[in-house]
């Protein structure tokens, strides 16, 4: 399925739910509570493997389960095995890892393909600042366990100024003694991730090469990611720039939030509830045009920065990452 600018969308995300375990300074509020839900206002089981059903007729041969936090859902399990069956090869989840370890070999067996993992800094106190309380050694268990079971991991860090410049190097030197790629994604102006002032990649990548010096004979592009190897390294370092290197001009994927509205893009309001159709009974046709329209409407770009009437206000657990 194409849009109207000739991209080949195949990669859809659809979160499962707003709430999360972790208050993470660039992502929640303070404030923030726990939404009570079921199912009249939050997609279902059955809704999710609705739309992808429909989604791999359109093409779509990649599904990442986001949220909020998508391992508090009792039926994760299950929905990943539904989509399996429906013969989505790529199934994904996005997770902060809290809960891992004692879902990894599950969710595995169910047919997930691999875990990413929100994860900023090795330091425990620095940890516990960033995500308002987390337990550092929670992640790094479900991380092992993962790495374990076959699932292949990748590690995505923001890096914060003035907030965890010094974890650089000891994230990327995961990379040199595990089969673990560490992606350093720049802070996006989302949110509460407006309050807070990202390092630029390229910055990163120039520290990198002075303490340690990349492989010159790696360089590799997958997705929207850049990946490089540093010397002796077994898994690999990847350069994620949505802010100081668009790269909107090859993305393929389409959004979907917890509460059903589809979203063209990151920074664009979702304009359609797919979830109100599927719960008054539409047939698969009528999702998958809803789906091919809303694909063919994709903008051009993001328009970070810019004067944008559609722009974007919520924080990122509620559109999904």
């Amino acid at each position: 399925m194409k849009d109207s600018y000739g991209r080949d969308i195949n990669y859809l995300r659809i979160s499962l739910t707003e709430n999360c375990n972790l208050k993470c300074i660039y992502c929640l509020p303070e404030d923030f509570s726990p939404k009570q839900y079921n199912e009249r206002n939050i997609l279902s089981e059955k809704n999710v493997l609705s739309i992808a059903e429909a989604a791999k007729e359109m093409g779509i041969n990649k599904i990442r389960l986001t949220g909020g936090e998508p391992l508090l859902r009792k039926d994760i399990v299950s929905i990943v095995s539904g989509i399996k069956k429906i013969g989505i090869d790529e199934i994904y989840i996005t997770t902060n890892g809290i809960l891992l370890a004692d879902k990894a070999e599950k969710l595995k067996s169910a047919g997930l393909s691999g875990i990413n993992v929100s994860l900023d800094t090795l330091d425990e106190n620095q940890f516990k600042e960033i995500t308002r309380g987390g337990k550092l050694s929670k992640v790094l268990e479900g991380i092992e366990k993962s790495s374990d079971c076959g699932l292949k991991v990748k590690i995505n860090s923001v890096i914060l100024k003035g907030i965890n410049e010094n974890a650089i190097k000891s994230l990327a030197e995961i990379t040199l003694k595990k089969d673990i790629d560490v992606r350093f994604i720049e802070l996006m102006p989302v949110g509460q991730g407006r309050k807070f002032t990202g390092i630029k990649n390229e910055e990163i990548y120039n520290l990198l090469q002075n303490l340690f010096q990349f492989n010159n004979n790696f360089f590799e592009i997958k997705g929207v990611a850049k990946y490089y190897k540093l010397k002796n390294s077994i898994g690999e370092i990847g350069f994620i720039s949505p802010v100081n290197s668009c790269f909107c001009e090859s993305c393929n994927k389409i959004r979907i939030t917890s509460d059903g509205n589809i979203k063209r893009c990151l920074n664009i309001n979702g304009h359609k509830n797919i979830k109100k159709y599927l719960d008054e009974g539409a047939g698969k046709e009528i999702i998958k045009d809803i789906l091919k329209d809303e694909i063919f409407k994709k903008p051009e770009k993001h328009l970070f920065g810019k004067e944008n009437k559609d722009e974007e206000m919520k924080n990122m657990n509620q559109i999904g990452g």
